[in-house]
């Protein structure tokens, strides 16, 4: 594998990514979510990366404006098309061989993916691969009620979260708001930023693939507020957020390496 760092230009600032060269004429670029830097958490997306170009395929990896090694003012998740796009830009000027890209977003990095096709930018990519998609417009919204009743599920099948309930260290009444939260239907139509995601991609007219972490609040998260006849999305067992356990890693280098080839 062939590593090397460059710079690019965002709208006057320079910022930083990462090139995992391979010989493929289809390539990935990893979008960062949060404010995560582009090595990703535990160094996760550098090693995904690593496992996508012994594959054969070209991995772009850069630091969002205002985030790790990039210039410019962090403007979050909502303000990140013109990266998306400069990246992009970028990636076919280091590897001009390519033919086709594939980005792959997670969590908020998911959402600029789907808000950035509305602005455009789905132009330039050929297929996306949105994980844990976030959904979540502030604090004080409300968890979806899947996410509630998943909580308890979980700490039903947990002899010390039973001792705690028994011994009466567990507050009733917040229990009951959050049964009575478990309780309410799911809505109906979509609202807030999960319209605009999904208005974002409705003429997008490449392949999605939506990719969720069965154990990871945000993913569950996107399940209950999302189209749940959406053939597109698939599912990983018993995986957390970042995909850290070995099956995980696993499953989600296969989904991804899946729609490359198809690219």
């Amino acid at each position: 594998m062939n590593r090397r760092h460059f710079l690019f230009d965002c709208e006057g600032v320079r910022l930083a990514a990462t090139l995992d060269d391979a010989p493929g004429m289809v390539g990935l670029l990893l979008v960062s979510g949060g404010n995560e830097v582009r090595a990703g958490a535990w160094n996760g997306q550098a090693k995904f990366a690593a496992r996508i170009a012994a594959q054969g395929y070209p991995v772009m990896r850069f630091d969002r404006r205002g985030v790790g090694d990039s210039e410019g003012e962090n403007g979050e998740f909502r303000s990140s098309a013109p990266d998306i796009a400069s990246a992009l830009t970028a990636f076919r000027r280091e590897c001009p061989r390519l033919t086709k890209i594939v980005a792959f977003g997670n969590c908020d990095a998911a959402s600029a993916l789907m808000l950035s096709c509305g602005m455009g930018i789905g132009a330039g990519i050929d297929a996306i691969v949105l994980s844990n998609p976030w959904t979540i417009e502030d604090d004080a919204q409300e968890e979806p009620a899947e996410v509630v009743r998943d909580h308890y599920r979980r700490r039903l099948t947990d002899p010390a979260a039973i001792r705690r309930l028994l011994t009466g260290k567990v507050s009733i009444g917040k229990l009951l708001r959050s049964l009575l939260s478990a309780a309410r239907p799911a809505p109906t139509e979509l609202s807030g930023l999960v319209a605009e995601m999904a208005e974002g991609i409705a003429a997008y007219p490449g392949r999605i693939r939506f990719l969720v972490a069965a154990r990871d609040k945000t993913g569950q998260a996107f399940l209950a507020r999302w189209d749940k006849s959406d053939t597109r999305i698939q599912v990983c067992p018993d995986a957390t957020h970042s995909y850290v356990e070995v099956h995980a890693q696993d499953w989600l280098v296969a989904r991804v390496i899946d729609v490359l080839e198809a690219a």
